[in-house]
């Protein structure tokens, strides 16, 4: 090959190479670095522990089906629910069919789980989130379920809205979302107050 093609194709080699280097390798080395030196339980996956041992993550939901438990948001991942190496949401508009059946079937399961309940159930409750792995409920979706939790366990209703209150989180910045509770958090709470094991039916 010619000296001019070498000339050339060198710098584009070279320069292929450089930020294969700056960008494939420093640059997330650094964040890594970084991230983990200032943030290091999101880093790690910001686990939730009980009994010294990992139970699961804040980031990522749990499903709970037990009437003991506060259940979180629907999630539409497959093949099965909150599955984190699958994010993804139903992609069903509001007037279609499968979407109205979905929901009303959430709507007939809450009802038949807390059938005294006349409070209006909340949205987040009969609804699937985009990436279909949602940690948190609403304040009011976590009010919502407390009388029927409370009744199961044999707790007072006042000890369980404590409790919640407890892990209330509040909006992001102080006006961006809502109040929110982490379930999995709640749901571990829950179990101390009731002096249960964790591995019971959720």
């Amino acid at each position: 090959m010619s000296s001019k093609f070498f000339s050339t194709i060198r710098p584009a080699v070279v320069l292929f190479g450089a930020l294969t280097i700056i960008c494939g390798v420093l640059y997330p080395l650094a964040v890594t670095g970084v991230g983990a030196a200032a943030f290091p339980a999101q880093a790690g996956g910001s686990i939730i522990e009980a009994g010294g041992k990992p139970v699961g993550s804040e980031l990522i939901g749990q499903a709970f089906s037990s009437p003991r438990y506060f259940w979180g948001r629907p999630s539409a991942t497959s093949p099965m629910p909150n599955n984190g190496a699958g994010s993804s949401g139903s992609n069903l508009g509001p007037n279609n069919p499968a979407q109205t059946d979905a929901v009303k079937g959430r709507v007939a399961a809450l009802r038949a789980a807390d059938p005294n309940n006349e409070l209006p159930i909340p949205v987040d409750l009969v609804t699937a989130s985009g990436s279909g792995l949602d940690p948190e409920i609403s304040l009011a979706a976590a009010q919502y379920q407390a009388r029927r939790v409370a009744a199961v366990r044999q707790l007072s209703p006042e000890r369980v809205f404590a409790l919640i209150a407890a892990h209330r989180q509040n909006q992001y910045f102080g006006f961006f979302g809502e109040a929110r509770v982490n379930v999995l958090a709640l749901n571990l709470a829950l179990d101390a107050a009731s002096g249960q094991k964790r591995g019971q039916k959720r």
